[in-house]
């Protein structure tokens, strides 16, 4: 009944809506804009039309999922009356109309035109078609581009001999302008930015790209350009001429930027690393913004000013840097709300951070937190509190911390090198449970690409039970009903010894995350060459505690398609394979893959899918035996604006997790190539997202479509056919995207 109620509620409101007319606000004798499509004719059709919309000055109100103009809708609910708030809440947060303006089109028209001549289309020509139906306006622009015109000589008129010597003495293949090539504007504004750059990095401190001109004459009867490229000389302010200055720096000086504080709180050697002019050297305005990005990334800098003075009476500056700190330490207070298996609670942290630890602007981090659950449903157990308290310590230098490193490779590479210790407390009713941690690692990149890498050189975890209950105990590791090896296995003691590399790029709405980590290798080699003998599991210990060995690796991929401004289609790939071997068996908990959830397959909760196509026996989670050693997700979603902060999504999920291994306590766990594909799950929904700008809270609604824990002749094993909410429906809230 409540669900019906519901429905019907969802059902009358969307009519509501719908029905609503969006031409309401459009007055008397004006058009609403409806429709704007581009297209081409003529023989020549090489135009890539979705670039093109950029430059069409009038866009229709957005549309739902590129269907309904719900934002427009909005608008129209509201009534003329102003002083009510509901009129003015409902126009805040919709879209007022877009009125079909004439003038404007025809700039578009004209806009469009030169679009196309800039790209080699000199004859080209654009018409537009306007079609009404009713108070509505469809437009269609129609692109006549013509033949293309290419370049058929390139010459140089460069006034600078001083300046001609340098081009000469260039390589001639890094000149983004051939012979041959379509005539493209945006390829020759290019070139002379590639120019103004490379003299702007040899000294030049005054040259920019307004020196820089073009003539370009048709060859008679053909499609043929002859380009000139100028260069000119500098202008005096009496119209004159004179070559251009190559200025050199004569003396780089530091200087507070805080009247309040004069004294800079940075090494000398650090400014020196940090700054990329030289004394005695040639101006760079390269080595200019490099020095504003370094000096940037350092936590103890608040902001960074450099001038250049030139020096009366000679081709000489004198740079000056002005640096402001930030203040030397901090301390926060952050509560929050906790959530495991629906057991909830509350935890809080407090932080220190000191942001110039040894004048070299290293951060140190000290944070102590704590946090508290009441746990439901446990019985035989002294109490039903849930209690974890730890402390982490973390020292970040912005720089390489390595004696493998020249002064090159600090300079021009942004790194960080990162030293952290971490004390874990856990006290459930079942078990309390420790975890020391200390690692290593370092963080960089190059600037002006779009790659970014990672290698924890080491990261070492000792895991220690101190106490389990007598109960847990029975129940669950020494029941011989119970042979649960997996289960077992994270009980125990155990030194996870990792290594790992990670790589990610992106650019262009495609982005891609790689990682792959080893553990155990070290100490297994250690054990074999001194000696060591194997326990009765067949495993080698260190201080008498077991160690994990294994190999693991992800890929994760995904690339957004962006349909319009208001619209895109992301798709998304994830893969990852870890393998247990030598010392190990099965993975450590911490290392298992799990599906499910907010960020996988969103028909299912968290980690209630797989492995596989196993099935408890009872129906409930298994949080243990639902894990594997494979994981699988695909991804497509279709995302689209709404109105005000509002934003939706439609979305379809497929994957699952697998075991490498058959284990007994998970039959139908294993992978299989020859039929892993039909052990998918598939599921569908709709998100609803709140775009604060700088966090965004995200709900998903997701509703099991193909369930492989079930055979496929059985109705359950297809929910899309057969739905049942209370069986197949999923709520989810996180915040941030998916991916």
């Amino acid at each position: 009944m409540r669900k019906s109620f519901f429905s019907a509620v969802i059902m009358m409101g969307a009519m509501l809506i719908v029905s609503c007319s969006t031409t309401k606000y459009v007055p008397e004798g004006e058009y609403l804009l409806n429709r704007v499509k581009i297209k081409t004719e003529g023989e020549y059709r090489d135009v890539n039309t979705e670039t093109m919309r950029s430059y069409v000055r009038q866009m229709p109100n957005q549309r739902w999922f590129s269907l309904y103009k719900l934002p427009l809708a909005t608008y129209s609910l509201s009534g003329r009356d102003s002083t009510k708030w509901m009129n003015r809440f409902l126009k805040s947060i919709g879209e007022e109309p877009v009125i079909y303006d004439s003038t404007i089109t025809q700039r578009t028209v004209g806009d469009l035109e030169q679009q196309l001549r800039n790209t080699g289309f000199l004859n080209a020509k654009v018409g537009c078609e306007v079609e009404h139906h009713g108070k509505k306006v469809d437009l269609t622009y129609v692109l006549k581009p013509g033949e293309p015109y290419f370049i058929y000589h390139v010459n140089y008129d460069i006034r600078d001999s001083a300046i001609a010597r340098i081009m000469e003495q260039e390589d001639a293949s890094k000149s983004l302008i051939k012979e041959g090539m379509k005539f493209d504007v945006s390829r020759l504004d290019a070139e002379r930015k590639r120019i103004t750059t490379m003299l702007s990095d040899s000294g030049y401190w005054r040259f920019h790209k307004d020196f820089i001109t073009y003539q370009a004459d048709t060859i008679s009867g053909s499609r043929l350009i002859d380009l000139t490229l100028r260069l000119s000389n500098y202008h005096l302010a009496d119209i004159t001429e004179e070559p251009h200055t190559r200025y050199w720096i004569r003396d780089i000086n530091y200087a507070s930027g805080d009247v309040r504080d004069p004294e800079l709180h940075l090494r000398k050697h650090v400014l020196e690393e940090c700054t990329h002019l030289t004394a005695g050297g040639t101006y760079s305005a390269t080595g200019l913004q490099n020095t504003y990005n370094h000096f940037g990334r350092l936590q103890s800098v608040k902001y960074t000013n450099i001038n250049f003075s030139q020096v009366p009476g000679a081709d000489s500056l004198d740079c000056s840097i002005q640096l402001q700190s930030n203040k030397p330490s901090t301390i926060s207070f952050q509560p929050e709300g906790t959530n495991t298996a629906g057991d909830f609670g509350a935890a809080a942290s407090i932080t220190y951070q000191n942001n110039n630890l040894f004048r070299g602007s290293e951060l140190l981090s000290v944070q102590l937190r704590g946090a508290y659950e009441a746990i439901k449903g446990l019985e035989g157990y002294s109490n039903q509190d849930f209690v974890e308290y730890s402390s982490e310590v973390k020292l970040q230098f912005p720089r390489f911390i390595s004696p493998f490193v020249n002064q090159h490779v600090r300079q021009t590479v942004n790194a960080t090198s990162e030293v952290s210790l971490l004390y874990d407390t856990q006290n459930r009713p079942e078990f309390h449970r420790r975890l020391l941690s200390a690692a290593w690692r370092y963080r960089w990149n190059f600037p002006h690409r779009h790659d970014h890498y990672q290698l924890d050189l080491l990261d070492l975890n000792y895991v220690f039970m101190p106490w389990i209950s007598p109960t847990f105990r029975n129940e669950y590791l020494d029941n011989d009903n119970n042979r649960n090896a997996i289960l077992r296995y994270n009980y125990e003691d155990l030194f996870i010894t990792k290594i790992g590399f990670g790589y990610s790029w992106s650019k262009n709405r495609t982005a891609f995350k790689s990682n792959i980590e080893t553990s155990g290798n070290i100490l297994s080699l250690g054990s074999r060459l001194f000696g060591s003998s194997k326990d009765e599991q067949g495993q080698y210990r260190l201080f008498n505690i077991a160690f994990a060995q294994y190999v693991k690796c992800d890929l994760d991929l995904s690339h957004a398609i962006l349909t319009d401004h208001n619209n895109e289609l992301v798709l998304h790939v994830g893969l990852g394979v870890a393998y247990p071997y030598g010392n190990s068996t099965i993975l450590p908990f911490e290392k298992r893959y799990f599906s499910g959830g907010a960020n996988s397959v969103r028909g299912w909760t968290v980690r209630s899918l797989g492995p596989g196509k196993y099935k408890e026996k009872d129906g409930r989670i298994n949080f243990i035996n639902q894990t594997g050693d494979m994981k699988l997700d695909l991804n497509a979603e279709y995302r689209t604006k709404l109105f005000w902060k509002f934003s939706s999504a439609l979305f379809v999920d497929a994957g699952n997790v697998w075991t490498i291994r058959q284990y007994e306590m998970s039959p139908g766990g294993q992978f299989h190539l020859d039929d892993f594909y039909q052990q998918l799950a598939v599921s569908y929904g709709l998100g609803i997202r709140l775009n604060f700008d700088y966090f965004i809270l995200r709900f998903d609604m997701g509703m099991k479509a193909v369930n492989p824990a079930y055979e496929t002749e059985d109705d359950e094993h297809y929910p899309l056919l057969h739905p049942r909410l209370s069986r197949d429906f999923a709520f989810h809230f996180a915040v941030g995207m998916p991916f």
